[in-house]
Parts: structure tokens; C-alpha cells; sequence
């Protein structure tokens, strides 16, 4: 993965960046980095990544 923001392409390593990884088997893969909440909540607002998603809680 580069240093770019997945949102903006802004280089993460000059912010306090957010790293995101999904679960894949036992692996768990990068799937995006953001240079800070603001472009993770505008990319998840622009790809409607909140549409059919819920948390699994394990009891």
C-alpha cells in the first residue's frame, strides 16, 4: 500500500492517520488509510458503505 490517502491522496504519514482492515479467513487485510476521520466518513458517505452492514457481537 502507498502513503496515500485512500480518500484524498493526500501522503497519511504527514496527519494522524486511521488505518482499516478487514477480517478474511484468519488474515486480516488493509483495505484503506485516511489522513484523518474527516476523508474515512466522507468515504464511507460517498461508496454508502453503511448500507445493508451491521456489527456482529459474539456472546
Amino acid at each position: 500500500m502507498t502513503d496515500d490517502c485512500t480518500y484524498c491522496g493526500s501522503d497519511v504519514s504527514e496527519h494522524d492517520a486511521l488505518f482499516v482492515a478487514e477480517q478474511r479467513g484468519d488474515e486480516r487485510e488493509p483495505t484503506g488509510q485516511f489522513c484523518n476521520y474527516a476523508c474515512l466518513s466522507a468515504h464511507i458517505d460517498e461508496e454508502n458503505l453503511v448500507e445493508g452492514t451491521c456489527c456482529r457481537i459474539d456472546i
